[in-house]
């Protein structure tokens, strides 16, 4: 991965954080806006469909809906430590076999990935520097659903980014946030003959269900 983002997400998600996030998961189940996403893209019907989970970490939501009937998943990762983390727990789950691991940058590999059924994208749109290739990307591929959880474009997260990234910049790491414009990412799935169907929200968070059709 030539891009200083993803040198930046390889660094940042190491080993330590891979195993405080699986424990984390194991102890007390999928974050509350997975859970979200999870449970809107489960009321839509799942069963035997297929999947793309795009930075999916260590696997929550393709653990969580792989349990509710999807048949299939493809994990694209860009941090290796979550992509080991993920497969471990697949095989704790016995579900190894559905799951085809891709390891990289969506937006490099994308062209060898075929389309899904469903597309997600738990808080992953936060941690890359070009939305529109990857929105663009994940969305073309989405065959009838497409879900994502992403920061809301208001001025708390832009301020309180601006910190975290000056924080980075001073450890000298080339790990980046990013707030991204709810319209730009509207219109990218607009463009791509996507329409939202749901729209839930925390303080801080927006879950996000876009319908092909």
């Amino acid at each position: 991965m030539a891009c200083s983002q993803c040198r930046g997400i390889e660094s940042f998600f190491d080993e330590r954080e891979a195993r405080r996030k699986l424990t984390s998961y194991r102890k007390k189940g999928p974050p509350k806006t997975t859970q979200m996403l999870v449970d809107a893209i489960s009321a839509e019907g799942v069963e035997g469909k297929t999947l793309i989970d795009v930075g999916g970490g260590v696997g929550v939501v393709q653990h969580e809906l792989l349990k509710a009937g999807v048949k299939s998943v493809v994990s694209a990762e860009a941090a290796t430590a979550y992509a080991k983390a993920a497969k471990d727990e697949a095989q704790r789950q016995g579900t190894v076999d559905r799951v085809d691991y891709r390891l990289g940058d969506f937006v490099d590999i994308a062209p060898d990935i075929e389309p899904a059924d469903i597309v997600t994208l738990d808080r992953v749109i936060c941690c890359y520097h070009d939305v529109e290739r990857l929105v663009g990307l994940s969305a073309s591929r989405a065959k009838r659903l497409y879900g994502l959880v992403y920061p809301h474009d208001n001025w708390i997260f832009r301020v309180a980014f601006r910190f975290m990234n000056l924080a980075f910049w001073l450890q000298r790491s080339p790990f980046r946030v990013y707030v991204h414009a709810d319209v730009v990412v509207d219109a990218l799935l607009q463009a791509n003959g996507l329409r939202q169907s749901l729209r839930r929200s925390t303080l801080l968070w927006q879950v996000v269900v876009y319908t092909r059709g």
